[in-house]
């Protein structure tokens, strides 16, 4: 992979919230359509929530933004995804500036374990070719633990390898690693989904810390969790066989206090999924 050695570190007060824009959305695995015509504005500076059944394409539509569904052999996609105006998948931009500016922390909590906290947080720099002095990245090292809740935790043992934290704190140095390249778009895979409740509490706080300066999208079984952190939800549902699709979309708290359709309301009130 060529590198551009030209890049330079962005200044710490920079604030890169995007938007995203998916338009007609449609994927496949092969010859099975898993997605119908997906449309779902995600405004910047605000969480959207995407909600739904096992099986109904959330997780799916999250590695679609960020250009993930491509990696696999058998899939194939249809529509649009707009980032500040722009398609990610536009023939000339390239795949590392799309991953650079859309971020994604997942389910698991996936940092270097052998490599130092210090390090895991400076990882998307090399990749992405970014230049720093060591005061910069001194400097961004504290910058993006205290952003992920992590700093105080962890100051004086920053040589320590990342794999000895506890799932809470991995997870939380995995949004730190993702903050260091300055996404404009910060996608979570049900990022709570394996921790404590203390832990659970902490990463919401952190996503609603963060939100003033980076979109977030996240995947969440949790319907008391896309009440306490999100701004709008998105409900997804495949029925009968048919591909997974949006039932409807709007404010979080209209979504949960008055949705329009029955399938909404009888899941977010838990009478399926």
């Amino acid at each position: 992979m060529s590198l551009d050695t030209t890049a330079v570190l962005p200044t710490v007060q920079q604030s890169s919230a995007g938007t995203l824009d998916a338009r007609a959305v449609s994927a496949w695995f092969g010859d099975r359509k898993v997605l119908e015509q997906v449309s779902l504005l995600m405004p910047a500076g605000q969480v959207t929530a995407l909600i739904g059944p096992s099986g109904c394409g959330k997780s799916t539509f999250l590695r679609i933004l960020n250009r993930m569904h491509e990696l696999i052999p058998s899939a194939a996609l249809a529509g649009e995804v707009l980032l500040d105006g722009a398609d990610i998948y536009a023939p000339e931009r390239r795949l590392t500036t799309a991953r650079r500016d859309i971020g994604m922390v997942f389910q698991k909590p996936n940092p270097f374990p052998a490599m130092s906290i210090y390090d895991n947080v400076l990882a998307g720099l090399k990749l992405t070719g970014v230049r720093a002095s060591r005061a910069e990245k001194d400097r961004l090292v504290e910058e993006c633990l205290s952003k992920a809740g992590l700093w105080k935790e962890v100051q004086d043992r920053l040589r320590q390898p990342g794999g000895a934290l506890s799932g809470g704190q991995q997870q939380r140095l995995c949004i730190a690693r993702s903050l260091a390249v300055r996404p404009k778009i910060l996608l979570m895979d049900e990022p709570c989904s394996a921790l404590d409740p203390t832990s659970t509490r902490r990463i919401e706080q952190t996503i609603r810390e963060l939100v003033a300066e980076v979109t977030i999208v996240i995947v969440t079984h949790n319907m008391q969790q896309a009440q306490r952190v999100s701004d709008q939800c998105a409900f997804f549902l495949a029925e009968q066989g048919t591909p997974g699709g949006i039932v409807e979309h709007g404010p979080t708290d209209a979504m949960f206090g008055s949705p329009v359709d029955q399938r909404t309301s009888d899941y977010v009130n838990g009478r399926f999924g």
